[in-house]
């Protein structure tokens, strides 16, 4: 699944590639898939998508905003799969669940192997979308101070029990963080995923925050997880630390072997001995 590094390199790219194109003819996908989520017919996608021009992209949390101007912007969230350029002469893929042909004969391919949302909103519209309408500020934007992340741990503390891995992986507290990035923040804030954050020390919570900033700015500097794909259909080259990869092997910090567990929904890896 797309993270926030691999949004932001989509969006990067995509400014840099397809931003001031004409759209020629835009179709939903030739794959039913009963979790890819669609707002629009077949036949209204294809009419108000026709003649638009590529505005510039951005990324904010696990969502890709590309706008189609005038009056509309096209919507990707939560996301995992492909989504893909294609230089002239372009032809549609075998299977996808969004294609764009551009007037220049080159042209965009979504398809994805899991889930996710393909939508079509009349600009605007778009920012009152369930998870995206109230989102917290992102590791990237500047209101996310480490007083932001300490207030918001202190809010949380005053409800449910969290752990530490629920506060970077449930309910995009910190949009745009996933399970797989997750992993490698806590091994760099020295935290078990089962660590309570109503237990974090000042220390602790500075160290968690830092190693948010660290972990997301590597990725993207790296162009995303090297084992998601860029908008040429190439890797990024940022490895995890702590990934499948890593089980059984020597923790780079202090050489224990690394553990797997399964919790919330998922696989943690971890190092017995630096993570508490």
């Amino acid at each position: 699944m797309f993270e926030l590094p691999e949004y932001i390199t989509l969006a990067r790219q995509i400014n840099q590639t397809v931003a001031g194109k004409t759209v020629l003819s835009g179709a939903l996908g030739n794959s039913p898939h009963k979790f890819v989520w669609y707002n629009r017919t077949h036949e209204e996608f294809a009419g108000l998508t026709e003649g638009k021009t590529v505005g510039q992209a951005r990324a904010r949390g696990r969502w890709l905003f590309i706008p189609l101007e005038p009056g509309y912007v096209l919507l990707f969230g939560e996301c995992g799969g492909r989504l893909l350029y294609h230089p002239s002469p372009a032809s549609p893929p075998e299977k996808y669940h969004l294609w764009l042909a551009f007037a220049d004969g080159t042209a965009l391919s979504a398809l994805t192997q899991m889930w996710g949302a393909m939508e079509l909103y009349e600009a605007g519209q778009e920012m009152e979308r369930q998870y995206v309408k109230g989102m917290r500020p992102t590791p990237v934007e500047p209101e996310f101070t480490f007083n932001y992340f300490a207030a918001l741990i202190a809010e949380l503390r005053t409800g449910q029990k969290r752990s530490a891995k629920a506060l970077l992986t449930q309910e995009q507290l910190i949009p745009g963080l996933g399970n797989a990035i997750a992993q490698d923040i806590l091994f760099r804030a020295g935290l078990h995923p089962r660590h309570p954050i109503g237990d974090l020390s000042g220390a602790q919570q500075r160290a968690l925050y830092d190693a948010v900033q660290t972990t997301v700015n590597a990725a993207i500097a790296g162009g995303g997880r090297d084992d998601e794909f860029d908008l040429f259909n190439r890797p990024g080259s940022y490895k995890r630390l702590m990934d499948s990869r890593a089980v059984g092997q020597p923790c780079p910090a202090c050489g224990a072997r690394i553990e797997k567990i399964q919790y919330l929904g998922g696989a943690c890896y971890f190092c017995p001995h630096c993570q508490v």
